[in-house]
């Protein structure tokens, strides 16, 4: 059976791979301070990511997954302490690509300062840059916004808090914003696929084919709780983050390259679901904000 490595394995995305993995029976390894609870079946190795020192030497992997290296200092110190491995999949991010070239971005789009993303985006360049210098063979996944289940990331969370609370929701102007998920089950599909298949392309955009309006988004929210979504617009000259989970920036990927070797994609209503129904039992999780506050005080006076 694999031996696989996955930095984190306490937070949303790198958690759910954890599980996955050890669902498949995998030994999955985790590499994170300890500081939270671990998945049930992981093997932990507690360090600090930049103070690891030997640590990795002795361990040969089949596949490290490295879910948590947001800048260069990252990759480098990963790639420093681990001792051998086969494959290599990093999760970039779809915030490489500057906000100003033509849509839906491509994997060759050139990349760029995001004025939305700003250093989060450069970091995600240098840290892919230093990753195929050192490993040229390894794997780059760059997904736009990733939902399911373990999300602590307050997006879905927030409107199905305002689903419960059976509030009205603040939608910006028209809701007509179009945004793109993927969910992070099929983000582990498709790295099954990678491994199983070594296409020769190394970096893939990776989501769903469609976008989806925020006003469809909030629907499908609030109908996966079995309850009717109403709404109040916003057009007033207001930073929408204030009161809403996005940006005032719509985006697309090209997701072509990812759709040739895996067609099938999870339906947003049934991914939407099954993130409600982890949320109902664990929204102490979720890194609250403060939107319904804004909204109760500044938005209905």
């Amino acid at each position: 059976m694999k031996k696989v490595l996955v930095t984190g394995g306490t937070v949303f995305v790198s958690r759910y791979v954890a599980q996955y993995y050890v669902n498949k029976g995998y030994d999955v390894y985790v590499l994170n301070r300890n500081n939270r609870k671990q998945v049930n079946g992981v093997i932990l190795i507690e360090a600090d990511r930049h103070l690891i020192g030997e640590k990795l030497r002795d361990y040969h992997f089949d596949i490290v997954f490295d879910i948590t290296s947001y800048t260069k200092a990252d990759v480098n110190t990963l790639l420093d302490a681990l001792g051998s491995f086969n494959d290599y999949i990093m999760i970039s991010s779809s915030a490489v690509y500057p906000e100003y070239e033509p849509q839906p971005f491509k994997e060759n789009t050139i990349l760029g300062a995001n004025k939305f993303w700003g250093q989060y985006g450069t970091n995600k360049i240098e840290a892919e840059e230093a990753l195929h210098e050192r490993v040229p063979n390894a794997y780059i996944l760059r997904p736009p916004y990733l939902y399911g289940q373990m999300n602590n990331v307050y997006r879905e969370a927030f409107v199905f808090e305002c689903a419960m609370r059976g509030r009205k929701f603040y939608l910006p102007k028209n809701g007509e914003m179009k945004l793109q998920f993927f969910h992070v089950n099929d983000l582990c599909k498709f790295m099954d696929i990678i491994v199983e298949k070594k296409p020769d392309e190394h970096i893939f955009n990776v989501g769903n084919k469609e976008t989806v309006s925020v006003r469809d988004w909030v629907e499908l929210c609030y109908k996966v709780m079995g309850k009717p979504a109403e709404y109040e617009c916003v057009f007033d000259d207001i930073e929408q983050r204030n009161y809403f989970s996005f940006y005032n920036y719509e985006y697309y990927l090209d997701v072509s390259k990812q759709e040739k070797l895996m067609s099938v994609i999870k339906h947003m209503e049934e991914g939407l679901k099954e993130a409600y129904e982890w949320y109902k039992d664990n929204s102490g999780e979720v890194v609250r904000k403060g939107y319904i506050e804004y909204i109760d005080e500044i938005l209905k006076k």
